[in-house]
């Protein structure tokens, strides 16, 4: 069975409050896009005693680390505890790049449970799905249902919020920067924002360019420069918004018509994704 785990997109983000715990709580929308990687799961027939129940490959783009600590093996012994499920083999082909801003890796994760949950005949409910996912990091659970949703606490809690942006072409734009996120909140001072990111969701997109904010964007672009450049470079063509997404490295443009993306001009290094 195969599945393919999809991106997403952040329309603001603001760092509310520093925890107690030492997170921090934040607003934002989280927005799916079509760019996927392929996942792939197979019962392992040559299984042996000694064996890990699960038999993680990868091929594409780089994922760092051991495969024993991919949120995909994570997601499989989570299930496993408690369904004994039977040995996979799992294949993950790499599309969307790590250290984004994009959750490619919960994305895979959340897909994960639902692959085993359809294979196996599992019958979890959503809700249990979801909490799988929420053991696995803060974005996960988004990607159990799939839709745009306005996300608070550390990202783990969800509102229905209305939003289509499916008239627009959406061009993502990835420098292979890996950015980090736990650097990316050392430079952010936490303030609740004048207004609230549903308010301004729900006005009209001309207005997001002033409204609209990444709290994570001044730290981030003064240590790699270059992602303000493409955001610039977006609305030097006429985007109607332009924002990195989440902590970064991926920026994003919001067009009102079809772009060809040979108008940039972006180095052959970096990874580009249309939505149309």
């Amino acid at each position: 069975m195969i599945c393919f785990p999809n991106a997403k997109i952040n329309l603001g983000l603001n760092i509310v409050e520093k925890r107690l715990d030492g997170f921090h709580n934040i607003e934002t929308i989280f927005y799916p896009i079509n760019w996927c990687d392929a996942l792939e799961a197979i019962e392992n027939k040559n299984f042996q005693q000694g064996d890990d129940k699960i038999n993680l490959s990868i091929s594409g783009l780089l994922v760092e680390g051991n495969t024993q600590d991919n949120l995909i093996t994570k997601a499989y012994k989570l299930l496993d505890a408690k369904y004994n499920l039977p040995p996979v083999k799992a294949h993950l082909q790499k599309s969307i790049p790590m250290g984004a801003g994009l959750g490619g890796g919960s994305s895979d994760a959340a897909f994960f449970i639902k692959l085993l949950n359809e294979k196996f005949a599992l019958h979890i409910s959503i809700e249990e799905q979801i909490n799988f996912a929420n053991q696995l990091g803060s974005d996960c659970a988004f990607f159990i249902e799939n839709k745009p949703v306005y996300a608070s606490g550390k990202g783990d809690m969800f509102a229905e919020t209305k939003i289509d942006l499916s008239k627009y072409c959406i061009v993502v734009a990835y420098p292979a920067v890996h950015s980090n996120t736990a650097l990316a909140y050392k430079g952010v001072m936490p303030v609740k924002p004048q207004k609230n990111i549903q308010s301004i969701i729900t006005s009209d997109i001309k207005n997001w360019k002033e409204d609209l904010v990444n709290d994570f964007e001044a730290t981030i672009f003064l240590l790699h420069p270059e992602l303000l450049k493409i955001k610039n470079s977006f609305y030097e063509k006429g985007a109607l918004y332009a924002s990195m997404s989440g902590s970064g490295s991926a920026v994003y443009g919001i067009f009102k018509n079809h772009i060809d993306v040979e108008e940039f001009n972006f180095p052959a290094d970096y990874l580009i994704w249309k939505s149309k």
